[in-house]
């Protein structure tokens, strides 16, 4: 039995080979992350003699082109969290961190554990793409609160609260009322200094060019609050200059971020579990791509509560001897990405209270009995990952004895 260990960085590997009882078959060598580079390791791989067993962290994406390689080789791979590794054979006084040294652990890690490795397979080419969308959306999403939170700041200089004067949803490409607004009225003075009928005038001929609805009552709001406030920074050129291109930063990252999400639908509509999906309540036409992005193939996983392990929403037991703890705190060893997007699922069960839903029941019902938000939010959502694991197995399996 051999055992390959492989310390993963950005665009190369440190491989080292061992056998039982401290056996060293290959000292640590380096391999770059090219293809003809990954063919040889594989081929001297197969060569070996005896069951061959490769494992390596997860890191990132760092590990996938050679783990992809290794696995099309026919080799078996296992991937294994970073924590397992690190917590692994800690039994020198002497802190020692090497990349060589690394690779020699985690071939003995996979010694040790030889029986208990899990057999890496590659994710599907849709689920990866859609799961890379995903990840981009989100970032969008944070550079797109900074944005904003970022032209607020300046209106505060020159048009207090101008962004509070409308409460239209996004459009479909993602522009807002208050930002175009925003870009032609871009200092309170703008509308100050006009009288009442003029900025009416202009109001309602802005209104008709960009396509929004117009009322004269809504412009003699506008107006009356526009001229309750003081502008720091002067009705300027620079000043214009500094506001209209905030606004068109966030109107760009607004396109790329629905012209992502536009994609992400396409995909996720190409996956068998997405008319279930769809139908869950609190999911919609975004949380629902995003859920199935994160969660990928329940396949890949055992059991339910292997689900809610990976989301990090499992309570582990603490106990010792006489003693029992009956308040423990969720692992938050698993994603991340997927636990926010299973928060966002809940705050919209929360916001329609669907009272023939299961889950809304039982979040109804901790929240009766006086639990804290998170406690029962997030025993809610552990609640809502059983339920989607099994009943998407079963219409997966029902779709396959139809076909």
């Amino acid at each position: 039995m051999n055992a390959v260990g492989i310390d993963v960085s950005k665009g190369k590997s440190m491989i080292a080979v061992m056998r039982p009882f401290g056996e060293v078959v290959a000292s640590p060598f380096e391999v770059t992350h090219t293809a003809s580079e990954l063919g040889k390791l594989a081929s001297y791989l197969v060569s070996l003699g005896g069951e061959t067993k490769v494992v390596m962290e997860y890191t990132g994406n760092y590990y996938q082109p050679i783990a992809r390689v290794l696995h099309e080789a026919g080799l078996f791979v296992s991937i294994v969290h970073a924590k397992l590794i690190h917590d692994y054979g800690n039994n020198s006084i002497r802190k020692v961190k090497t990349d060589k040294k690394d690779a020699i652990k985690i071939a003995n890690y996979g010694l040790d554990r030889w029986l208990y490795l899990a057999k890496y397979i590659p994710e599907e080419d849709i689920r990866q793409t859609l799961k890379t969308y995903n990840r981009q959306y989100n970032k969008y999403s944070k550079f797109k609160v900074s944005l904003k939170n970022n032209l607020i700041s300046l209106l505060d200089q020159v048009y207090p609260g101008v962004n509070t004067l409308f409460s239209s949803p996004p459009r479909e490409d993602g522009r807002q009322k208050w930002l175009d607004f925003t870009a032609k009225f871009w200092h309170c003075q703008c509308v100050c200094d006009l009288t009442l009928r003029v900025f009416t005038e202009r109001y309602r001929k802005w209104c008709k060019k960009e396509g929004y609805n117009f009322s004269e009552s809504k412009a003699d709001a506008i107006y009356a609050e526009s001229c309750g406030h003081i502008g720091i920074l002067p009705k300027s050129e620079s000043t214009r200059l500094l506001i209209t291109q905030a606004v068109a930063q966030i109107n760009a990252i607004s396109k790329i971020q629905v012209m992502v999400l536009q994609e992400m639908k396409r995909l996720a509509a190409m996956l068998p579990e997405y008319q279930f999906v769809m139908s869950l309540q609190g999911v919609g036409s975004v949380l629902g791509p995003q859920l199935m992005a994160e969660i990928g193939d329940v396949y890949r996983f055992d059991r339910k509560q292997a689900l809610v392990a990976f989301a990090g929403l499992d309570a582990p037991p603490y106990q010792s001897g006489k003693f029992e703890s009956t308040d423990r705190s969720i692992s938050k060893k698993g994603s991340p990405h997927l636990r926010k997007t299973l928060f966002q699922v809940m705050i919209g069960l929360l916001q329609t209270s669907p009272a023939d839903d299961p889950v809304y029941s039982f979040l109804d019902r901790k929240r009766a009995e006086g639990k804290h938000y998170y406690v029962y939010m997030n025993a809610a959502a552990a609640k809502f990952l059983r339920i989607y694991y099994a009943r998407v197995k079963e219409s997966l399996n029902s779709l396959e004895s139809e076909i």
